[in-house]
Parts: C-alpha cells; sequence; structure tokens
C-alpha cells in the first residue's frame, strides 16, 4: 500500500480484520471468516476503481461467468450451483486482497497469524491422540474426534487427516521461512529470542503433527520444504543431511534385498511401512488413486469443454463404482472433468502467471547491482548509499517472498494426490496465499509503470 493507503481508514480497518480473521480462523472459523469478508468489503469500497483495472481480476470475472454457465449444462446443475461457493468468493478475495497487500512487511505479519494459531492446533490434536480428548458435534464449527480420524492418525479441529496434514504444511513453511529470517538478521537481542523461542515452537510442533498425520504427502513436502530453504540459503551440509535421511528412508522402504532389511533396522517401521503402503494392504480397487484418476480421464474425454458439473464426481463415481467418494485426490483431473478443458486451463494460466511474475521479482531482486536504483513501498535504494541496513532489508524481503512461494507450491503439489478445496479454512489459506503473492507483483509492477 502507498503513503495514501497507509492514512486511508477503511484500509487500515480491512487489514486489521484481514489479520484477525487468519488468526482467529483454525479455532473460530465462522469468526474468522466474517472477519475476512469484512475485509474483502472494506477493499472493494476503498479501492474498487484500483481492483477494477487489474487485468488479472478481467479474467478472473471471465472465468466466474464461464463457471456459472457450465453449471447450467451440469448432470447435476443443483451440486454444480452449490460447488461454485468454492470458488468465486475466493475470487474476491484474490481480487481484492491483491490491492490490500503490497509490502513485504505484511507478508510478515500475515505468515505470524497463520503459523502461531498451529500450536494450539497441534497441541489438542495431541491430546485427540493420546488423551482421547473430544468435543461434541460440530463444536465452534468443528469437532474434535477421539483416536483421530482415521483412527490413530491425527486430525485436531479438521475433519479428515489429510486436511490438517495440508494446513500443517502451510502453517510449517511460513514459520520456518520467519524463523531464518529473525535467526539470519536479528537485532533485538532480548525481543528476538523470544519471538524465535515461539516460532521454534510452532515450527517443531508443526513438524510433530505433520508425522502424526501419517500423510507421506505432507511428509515428501516438509522435506521439499526443508530442502529448498537450505538450497536457498546454501546451507549445503543441510543438503546433504536431508538426502542422506531421505536416501535411507526410501531404501527402507523399496530398496533391493538385503540392503532393505538393514535400513529397517535403522529406520522406524512408521515411516518405511506408511511409504511402502504395506501398513494398508489389499486396499479395494475402487479406492486406489489410479482409478479415480483413470475415471476422471474418462469424463473429460465425454465431455471436453463444458464438464460435468462442479461437485459432480462424487454421485457419477458413486453410480459406477457403488462407493461414495468425495474426490478424485487430483484437483487438476477433477477440474477437467468437473469444468472441461478450457476453464481448468484458464485457471491455471492466471495462477502460474502470477507465480511466475513473482519468480521473476526474486530475480530481479537477486540481481540488483550496485548502480541501480528501486524505489518500491517499502524501500528505496541508491548505488552510492547501498548501505547495510538496506542491503539486510532487501535480503529480508526476498525471503519472505520466497516462503510464500514455497508455501503456495506446498499447496498445489498436495492437491496433486489430493483435494483440499472443500475445506473452508484451507482453502481460504491457499488463496490468501495467492493474493499475497499477487499484490506484491502488482505493487512493483505498478512503481515501474509509474517511473
Amino acid at each position: 500500500m502507498g503513503e495514501d493507503s497507509v492514512k486511508s481508514p477503511l484500509l487500515k480497518w480491512a487489514w486489521n480484520c484481514a489479520k484477525f480473521g487468519l488468526l482467529t480462523l483454525p479455532l473460530f472459523p465462522l469468526l474468522g471468516e466474517v472477519c475476512l469478508l469484512s475485509a474483502i468489503i472494506l477493499t472493494f469500497k476503498a479501492r474498487y476503481r484500483q481492483i477494477i483495472k487489474y487485468p488479472l481480476n478481467w479474467g478472473l470475472a471471465i472465468l466466474s461467468i464461464w463457471l456459472i454457465i457450465i453449471c447450467f449444462q451440469a448432470d447435476r446443475p443443483t451440486e454444480a450451483f452449490l460447488g461454485l461457493a468454492n470458488f468465486l468468493p475466493f475470487m474476491l478475495l484474490l481480487a481484492s486482497f491483491s490491492v490490500l497487500i503490497q509490502k513485504p512487511s505484511q507478508l510478515r505479519q500475515l505468515a505470524r497469524a497463520i503459523a502461531i494459531p498451529s500450536i494450539a492446533v497441534v497441541i489438542l490434536g495431541l491430546g485427540q491422540l493420546f488423551g482421547g480428548w473430544r468435543t461434541p458435534n460440530l463444536f465452534l464449527g468443528w469437532e474434535l474426534v477421539a483416536n483421530g480420524n482415521p483412527e490413530g492418525r491425527m486430525a485436531s479441529v479438521f475433519m479428515y487427516t489429510n486436511i490438517l496434514a495440508v494446513y500443517l504444511s502451510i502453517a510449517f513453511v511460513l514459520g520456518l521461512g520467519l524463523w531464518i529470517d529473525i535467526f539470519v538478521s536479528r537485532k533485538n537481542k532480548n525481543k528476538d529470542i523470544s519471538y524465535l523461542l515461539l516460532l521454534s515452537l510452532a515450527v517443531i510442533a508443526d513438524g510433530v503433527g505433520l508425522i502424526l498425520t501419517s500423510s507421506r504427502n505432507a511428509w515428501a513436502i516438509a522435506v521439499f520444504s526443508c530442502v529448498a530453504f537450505a538450497i536457498y540459503l546454501g546451507w549445503r551440509w543441510l543438503v546433504v543431511a536431508f538426502f542422506t535421511a531421505c536416501a535411507s528412508i526410501l531404501g527402507a522402504s523399496f530398496g533391493p534385498s538385503p540392503t532393505r532389511e538393514w535400513l529397517r533396522e535403522i529406520v522406524p517401521a512408521y515411516f518405511w511401512a506408511r511409504l511402502s503402503d504395506e501398513l494398508y494392504p489389499d486396499r479395494p480397487i475402487a479406492t486406489l488413486r489410479t482409478t479415480q484418476w483413470q475415471f476422471c480421464w474418462e469424463m473429460t474425454q465425454q465431455r471436453p469443454w463444458m464438464g460435468w458439473g462442479l461437485r459432480n464426481f462424487t454421485p457419477l463415481y458413486k453410480a459406477k463404482m457403488g462407493l461414495w467418494l468425495g474426490h478424485p485426490h487430483n484437483l487438476f483431473l477433477m477440474l477437467m472433468a468437473e469444468t472441461g478443458i478450457l476453464a481448468t486451463l484458464f485457471l491455471c494460466v492466471s495462477i502460474g502467471w502470477i507465480f511466475f511474475r513473482a519468480v521473476i521479482l526474486l530475480s530481479i531482486w537477486s540481481r540488483l547491482k550496485s548502480n541501480n536504483k528501486l524505489r518500491s513501498n517499502t524501500v528505496s535504494i541508491e548505488s552510492e548509499t547501498y548501505s547495510k541496513k538496506n542491503r539486510l532489508r532487501r535480503s529480508r524481503d526476498k525471503l519472505i517472498l520466497f516462503t510464500y512461494l514455497l508455501a503456495f507450491g506446498s499447496c498445489v503439489l498436495f492437491n496433486l494426490l489430493d483435494v483440499t478445496i472443500y475445506d473452508l479454512r484451507v482453502n481460504t489459506l491457499g488463496w490468501v496465499l495467492l493474493s499475497a503473492i499477487s499484490g506484491i507483483v502488482y505493487s512493483y509492477r505498478k512503481i515501474v509503470i509509474e517511473k
């Protein structure tokens, strides 16, 4: 936000609502969503003209209209129209928050609001697994099921363990990025030590929670995120350590004999048995991901342009396979089957363009030479006076943007083997991450144009 934005009372209220909404979202979903909705409305009221000028928002408007048209052509129109709730409100969030979020400092504030509450979520999950904690049905908008859901796997305040896994993946990446930011650039030692301890608790809690979800997808993403941070920071020894640990676990799961048996003496069975699927042998064919994906591809072939309608996979799959299944464990195959190839490509290209521009911005910041001059909403850098303070600030800005790219990338990767849009809280977090990235890209692009 520019200087005029800082002085805008509406945007101040919108920003405070957004932060409070994300802070309360995991444990008080209704309150959190109401605050975020208030932030959207206030931002539209304050910056309506600016929002409608952004080309991406015109694309989102066209996509929204196309999704509505598809609903009329759906196999089950009622289900399709209900499915719009998973997309249309969040496109409004993307359009408004791309204007509301303009500074790297705002990214840090939002990251804290997302990462810190995960401590309470994990504590409730530990009580669920090891203390038999439970709550009445739909307590505060969620239910705590004793011993997890499915049994033996932590789900905490979410309806299923995989939903908790993607939530903790986001919180873990953001918390780790904030931890590195403070550790590398600490200034006020007393304040930073307290903050580091809190972030350390959040990262450790999220790591423990991820292990207890027993989600192979989340495990892989957590390892990938740690390696990505290590490579970004140039910590080669940490990269070697992670690859050694991963190679040991993979060898214990899939390696040849007798190496596999030797490694299984070292690696806990909790990991290799889960990865090799020996914990759940002889699964019914209808529950296999490959079966679900093949069915989605057949749906796409039959209706390639308009699809069968949002939320239509479940009834169609049940009619053919005799099994109720909420989704096909791949978001992109599901979208092609339900909305057609054109709508899926349009959405993927729009999101990919934001991500691509953010990567380019990271590259520009990395290549910034001493003879360059860059003026943005948060920093002003001149070659002759490129002070240590400004270099540190730029380094921190690069790190927090990289963290958001990694967190959003984790969501995308998770949805290659699962579908998370049906959980309101996790879906909201994914769109907030994308909006934050878009806001930084949009802010920088606007400054370049103005120059």
